[in-house]
């Protein structure tokens, strides 16, 4: 989740930029202090692999793909791109964001030598060493941005767990004349019409959307639930939308929801959205007649 997440969502959030303005990273760095700061890790990240403390190492990597994520947010350059103008600051932004996640790619090709190899299609590089670390790739063309992973899918790993059940017959209890009670014969997904309309579904407008301090996946959306007045809801959707996407939208906010208290306030609901995450989210939004505080039937 972490590598998708922070990692690849470096470059998917980026790399698309440089394409449409021409497919070739900027001569310049939009901020070379970031850079250099990631570029400094090297030699501690070498001492942590030689300790075999991988651990310490994973632990950093993923703090500075956090700073980095962070910095695309704050610059937006997916807004930056609808301006006339804007084309060589945006790709001064994706630049720089491109040159942390090739940093990244080197010090976490020990461990993801697959990965690394993807990466290195898609920035057109030679396969890249720890020394790489201290040159940058500036003035380069690069291929157009493929995923280069995939999450857990939780269906596939159940899929592969009742194939092995299959494979080996499940062994009797001693002692005990009466069959076990198979997985399959308990699980069962569905639900009846009771269950379901205890779920309050509730047309939203978004009124008010914003950054969550200190949060690397959250946005704080403040919706307008018509007579049931304003809720205030964390969305981990910051991946794939900024703040500007959201306000005036319509959504789907699970009503009835019990608040949920976390570090950075009180979550008064639920979002509806389809995909597995990151950036491969979509809100569901009703028809444009819908009005904030219609129940969803």
């Amino acid at each position: 989740s972490d590598l998708v997440g922070k990692l690849v969502n470096i470059a998917s959030r980026t790399g698309n930029f440089v394409k449409k303005f021409g497919g070739t990273l900027s001569d310049e760095l939009d901020n070379p202090l970031l850079v250099r700061e990631v570029q400094e890790a090297a030699p501690r990240l070498a001492e942590f692999y030689e300790k075999r403390e991988f651990g310490k190492a994973m632990r950093e990597i993923m703090a500075l793909a956090d700073h980095a994520n962070g910095y695309i947010a704050d610059k937006a350059p997916w807004t930056l791109a609808k301006e006339d103008g804007k084309e060589q600051e945006v790709l001064a932004i994706c630049t720089t964001a491109i040159n942390v996640f090739r940093l990244l790619v080197i010090y976490l090709k020990p461990v993801l030598p697959a990965l690394a190899e993807r990466a290195e299609a898609f920035l057109q590089v030679a396969p890249l060493t720890w020394k790489d670390s201290d040159t940058l790739l500036l003035g380069h063309e690069i291929a157009k941005f493929k995923p280069l992973l995939n999450r857990i899918d939780m269906a596939q790993i159940e899929a592969m767990l009742n194939a092995s059940k299959e494979d080996v017959p499940a062994a009797k209890p001693a002692g005990n004349k009466s069959e076990p009670k198979q997985a399959d014969d308990v699980a069962d997904d569905t639900i009846s019409i009771d269950d379901f309309l205890k779920v309050k579904l509730r047309v939203a407008r978004v009124a008010k959307a914003a950054h969550v301090e200190g949060a690397d996946k959250l946005l704080q959306l403040t919706l307008d639930v018509g007579e049931l007045g304003e809720r205030n809801v964390f969305a981990g959707i910051k991946a794939k939308y900024s703040p500007e996407d959201l306000e005036g939208k319509l959504v789907v906010l699970v009503a009835n929801l019990a608040p949920r208290k976390m570090k950075f306030g009180v979550s008064e609901g639920m979002v509806l959205a389809a995909g597995p995450g990151g950036d491969d989210i979509h809100i569901l939004s009703p028809d444009s007649g819908a009005q904030p505080g219609m129940e969803v039937r």
